[in-house]
């Protein structure tokens, strides 16, 4: 068999973990790049020999995606993989169109093909979009789980757009280890709720190494998913979150359908803030796809500190970054909880946006008058810095899961939103999860 030469297309994600899976070893094939994407800042690196292993002794470029059909050609490329997540299925097909015209095969791997399997259970948590509500689902079941008594570790999708080689296996128990990993404002977000709650959190690039080392302190494992992809770690019990507001997306963005086909269990958010219309599209959609699966319908119901303040005030609102940005959502909780407090005036931010902040805003035209909360760099976080301080808000209301005032100069009064997953009615997660045994 010829060797076949191969491109991978990603996000710094499940690119670097498909590699890992399938390449890395298997004379087979030669992978001649990455390209990057959706993320800014994480193209024109090298990943390390020391990740890509001894059939890559110069390690493996990364670069544009931008560039797709000049590398197929130039480096005679016989396959393209796409490998990253959170996109529509026109995204996929067009993307799909540009590798054929330019002379190679289109690929996708399956979860069976890059699924790695554990010595304990696992819980998986995935969903249909950004935003639906991993994060809080995955807190209620780390509760549970302990309740229970077991010892969880959480281990979550990779972000790592640092030092490749420093960030191959992370471990996060204290948010000193923030500091000492300088963790981007978007991995702050996923890693610091469970650390404040006592969760171990594990991430990095090389999955194999991260789940044995987990498995070692860990009776159950909790696999936290990125965006809407599909899980890592083969999981014994695979919980998928619809978000109702965008109910449609299930069958409209890729890999999301999959989640819903695979699902052991579907939790339904936000029921609270959507119409009864959008959550039973959600729900009549989850049963077409996979009637078996039971439904657990759920809140996230919001809480704002000290929110009397924003009566009657011009506030800007700062939302999770990624929801708002590739996750397709206008506003998040932050506008919600705003317009329930009774501001007077959401405050938009586009005409004092600075720098890369204001490219952003400019790339994703359908939010509404909130800025999403970007820190992939020590760059961008002044950015967003330099930005707040501009918009002639009287208060600021950040609804990022993290505490931006620990990472921020901010001059008017600063308000948290809170929110935490609300279980309605049966059945429930501890109901399922009890069915899990650990040896």
């Amino acid at each position: 068999m010829m060797t076949q030469r191969v491109l991978i297309l990603g996000a710094a994600g499940r690119d670097f973990h498909n590699f890992n899976v399938f390449f890395r070893d298997n004379p087979n094939y030669t992978v001649v790049a990455f390209t990057a994407t959706q993320i800014p800042y994480i193209e024109n690196r090298h990943y390390p020999s020391s990740l890509a292993g001894p059939l890559y002794p110069a390690g493996i470029p990364i670069l544009a995606e931008e560039q797709l059909e000049r590398l197929i050609v130039e480096s005679k490329v016989d396959l393209v993989l796409f490998s990253y997540s959170d996109v529509s299925y026109e995204h996929v097909m067009h993307t799909s169109a540009r590798v054929m015209a330019a002379g190679a095969s289109f690929w996708l791997l399956g979860p069976e093909q890059t699924m790695l399997a554990a010595a304990k259970p696992v819980v998986a948590v995935c969903a249909t979009r950004t935003g639906a509500g991993k994060s809080q689902s995955c807190r209620a079941i780390a509760r549970d789980l302990r309740r229970m008594g077991q010892r969880i570790v959480v281990i979550r999708h990779p972000m790592p757009y640092g030092n490749l080689t420093a960030q191959a296996v992370q471990r996060f128990a204290s948010l000193a280890d923030l500091d000492t990993q300088h963790a981007t404002i978007e991995e702050r977000e996923e890693y610091e709720p469970h650390l404040i709650a006592g969760n171990v959190v594990y991430a990095g690039i090389d999955y194999a190494q991260i789940l044995r080392l987990a498995e070692a302190e860990a009776d159950v494992l909790i696999w936290e998913g990125g965006n809407n992809d599909l899980p890592f770690v083969r999981p014994d019990l695979w919980v998928v979150v619809l978000d109702p507001h965008r109910a449609d997306h299930g069958v409209r963005y890729f890999p999301s359908e999959v989640n819903l086909r695979r699902a052991d269990l579907f939790v339904l958010n936000k029921v609270e803030t959507a119409s009864f219309e959008q959550v039973e599209q959600a729900r009549a959609l989850a049963f077409q796809l996979n009637p078996s699966a039971p439904v657990i319908d759920a809140a996230s119901p919001i809480v704002v500190e000290q929110g009397a303040l924003l009566r009657g005030k011009r506030v800007l609102v700062v939302e999770d970054g990624p929801t708002v940005t590739h996750g397709g959502m206008p506003y998040g909780a932050g506008w919600v909880a705003a317009r329930r407090y009774g501001a007077a005036a959401l405050v938009d931010p586009r005409p004092y946006a600075v720098g890369s902040l204001a490219e952003t805003l400019a790339k994703y035209p359908h939010m509404g008058p909130v800025l999403p909360a970007m820190g992939y760099s020590d760059a961008q976080i002044a950015d967003l810095e330099a930005t707040i301080r501009q918009v002639p808000a009287e208060v600021v209301l950040i609804a990022t899961p993290i505490d931006l005032r620990r990472l921020l100069h901010i001059d008017p009064p600063a308000l948290r939103v809170r929110y935490e997953l609300q279980e309605i009615g049966e059945p429930t997660l501890f109901s399922f999860l009890q069915r899990l045994h650990a040896p």
